[in-house]
């Protein structure tokens, strides 16, 4: 049996360039700006109402919240970039994407004597993406 087209073979076909990032990858961009536009709100907040927070005694981390809420702020900004950049579908970008939310996680950590409930839902979305941007492989035809 021979082709219809002469020459090509299952081979010579070079697999398909996908420019846009499809599956987990769009769901952790999507998750990755809206956490990190909820860390741009928590930032914004603590840095304009600094007496507004109410800390727990003898906490472990105790911080200026002022600073803290700059801390915030820039990596907000950072993780939503970043977010931003995965839509690209670039291997560097899945990379950032996971050591952003990976820092995220570490700031919600230390946030949780001030807002808990908001530090908890930011780590929780966090976690998601590192799981979605570690898990979601595209697959390639043989």
């Amino acid at each position: 049996m021979t082709s219809g087209v002469t020459g090509s073979s299952r081979t010579d076909r070079v697999p398909e360039q996908r420019p846009f990032a499809t599956g987990w990858t769009v769901f952790a961009g999507i998750m990755l700006i809206a956490g990190g536009i909820m860390g741009i709100l928590q930032g914004i907040s603590a840095i304009a109402k600094d007496g507004l927070l109410v800390v727990t005694r003898h906490y472990t981390y105790s911080m200026n919240t002022a600073g803290w809420g700059w801390v915030h702020l820039i990596l907000g900004i950072v993780i939503v970039l970043a977010g931003v950049a995965l839509f690209s579908g670039a291997v560097w970008a899945r990379a950032v994407g996971v050591v952003v939310a990976g820092l995220g996680m570490i700031a919600n950590f230390l946030w949780l004597p001030y807002y808990p409930f908001w530090a908890i839902v930011l780590i929780a979305i966090d976690a998601f993406v590192i799981w979605a941007l570690c898990a979601g492989t595209t697959r390639r035809e043989v």
